[in-house]
């Protein structure tokens, strides 16, 4: 008899040990899948950038899979509340949950690789286009690395507005259109007529045409149509402070930075200092005022470490 109560007393522990751990992974695999959601939804949101944005179909299949985890997980709610699941279960549950962050981490590695070996085809093709004048070389591949640092010094509220890689592509194709203009004018190292300067003005609107047969780069048009604006309302098309797209308000001032400290054929490179001199005194009129004090509160060695290897640049284009 004694050992008849002690054999159920331990099968008793045993049933109600089997039954809380079966809860626990349910509970902790429910847990993990709304982890995965919110993994899922960031990853979505990043999915909107100039290279994977503008896709209906992709749209589609991204809230198509959100769906279904937010449905596996009400299947992990409705198993640990209403039915009696066997530890089996509860394991094949556990570890799909699992599974879902896995498969998660590894599409936004293979998406994260793919954007940055589109982003250096893209440099060197764009390396290619401004070989075409000696004084371009190396100045989009250097305005992208400015708009890297400088979306990072970003106010949080503004980098939560603007997707990085959208940025990085606009400031890398701001200057594509110089592609059609004739290399006479690029190579002036004198003033410019009158109609040249109609003819310079133009690259914006050229450059916008060339990318338009690209429909995710409509999300980013805008910003390179409009970099030379002038918050005073004396730039290219006479549009001023808030109808200027932020993020070109930043390309103007980035493009300003590295045309001083680059050099062009009718000036020579200056200092870090005089370029962020000369910005400064320009804050209110060419530049906007905010993100003119946001630029040059960047530390002196991050801003000098965007500058190219202009060697490396003519090495990858032969």
């Amino acid at each position: 008899m004694f050992f008849e109560e002690r054999w159920f007393i331990i099968s008793l522990v045993g049933f109600i040990f089997m039954d809380i751990l079966i809860l626990i992974l349910i509970w902790l695999g429910a847990a993990i899948m709304v982890a995965n959601i919110v993994l899922y939804i960031i990853f979505s949101f990043r999915m909107r950038d100039v290279i994977s944005g503008g896709v209906k179909r992709d749209n589609v299949m991204l809230a198509v899979g959100l769906i279904l985890i937010v449905f596996f997980l009400v299947g992990y709610i409705y198993v640990a509340i209403y039915a009696d699941p066997s530890i089996v279960t509860a394991f094949i549950l556990f570890f799909g949950s699992i599974f879902v962050s896995l498969a998660i981490a590894l599409l936004n590695i293979l998406i994260n690789t793919s954007k940055q070996r589109s982003l250096e085809i893209a440099q060197i093709l764009i390396s290619v286009i401004d070989s075409r004048a000696p004084s371009l070389q190396g100045h989009s591949l250097h305005v992208k690395n400015l708009m890297t640092v400088f979306y990072k010094h970003l106010p949080r509220h503004l980098k939560g507005e603007f997707n990085e890689i959208s940025l990085e592509y606009a400031a890398l194709f701001h200057d594509i259109g110089k592609l059609e203009l004739p290399i006479e004018i690029l190579n002036n190292e004198g003033n410019l007529n009158e109609e040249e300067q109609e003819i310079m003005r133009s690259h914006p609107q050229i450059g916008v045409r060339l990318l338009r047969p690209i429909k995710s780069f409509d999300y980013i048009s805008d910003w390179i149509l409009f970099h030379h604006e002038r918050v005073d309302g004396e730039g290219y098309y006479f549009k001023k402070a808030d109808s200027i797209p932020f993020p070109s308000k930043m390309i103007a001032i980035i493009d300003a930075y590295s045309a001083i400290t680059m050099g062009r054929v009718y000036s020579h490179p200056e200092t870090y200092e005089k370029a962020i001199e000369i910005i400064k005194e320009n804050a209110g009129t060419k530049y906007d005022q905010e993100l003119v004090d946001i630029f040059v509160s960047i530390p002196k060695k991050e801003i000098e470490a965007c500058t190219p290897n202009l060697e490396n640049i003519k090495h990858n284009i032969k």
